[in-house]
């Protein structure tokens, strides 16, 4: 809460600083009714920028519709191209008479007989693979260990 000060105590630019002189301040001439300026709103002008930008975005958008369309059409007669060539392939013809007059004599190939080897059942060094492995998603391994006896 402000204190209310006693009248003596509030000076204002009026009275004088001490009592005894008497120079008086002369008070400042009366100020001249204000005017309102002029102002202009920018609405107007935002507006029209405003529909500028959405007829640009129609345009563009209506562009771009009319170039999927062109490009579905385009795809469209592709693949009907290519029905059409696979179903003239698709005709079905007769199968070759053989040539009995030539008849076929298998012949002995070239490559080299294949050499079999025994597989490899132990593990390396007594542990399972999926040990060994970094790149297994599921490590099956504890699985596995826990049918091997304690000793």
């Amino acid at each position: 809460m402000e204190r209310a000060h006693p009248k003596s105590a509030v000076k204002t630019k009026d009275q004088p600083k001490d009592k005894n002189s008497k120079v008086t301040v002369p008070k400042p001439a009366a100020k001249e009714n204000t005017r309102p300026q002029e102002f202009k709103l920018h609405t107007g002008h935002r507006a029209l920028k405003r529909a500028m930008f959405n007829y640009s975005v129609a345009t563009k958008f209506y562009l771009l519709e009319i170039q999927k369309r062109q490009v579905q059409k385009v795809q469209k007669m592709i693949e009907d191209e290519e029905i059409r060539s696979l179903r003239k392939e698709m005709v079905p013809k007769a199968q070759l008479m053989p040539f009995f007059d030539r008849p076929f004599f298998p012949q002995r190939s070239n490559r080299p007989l294949t050499i079999p080897r025994e597989p490899s059942f132990r593990s390396v060094n007594s542990t399972c693979w999926s040990c060994i492995s970094e790149n297994e998603v599921y490590c099956f391994h504890q699985l596995a260990h826990a049918w091997n006896p304690i000793t």
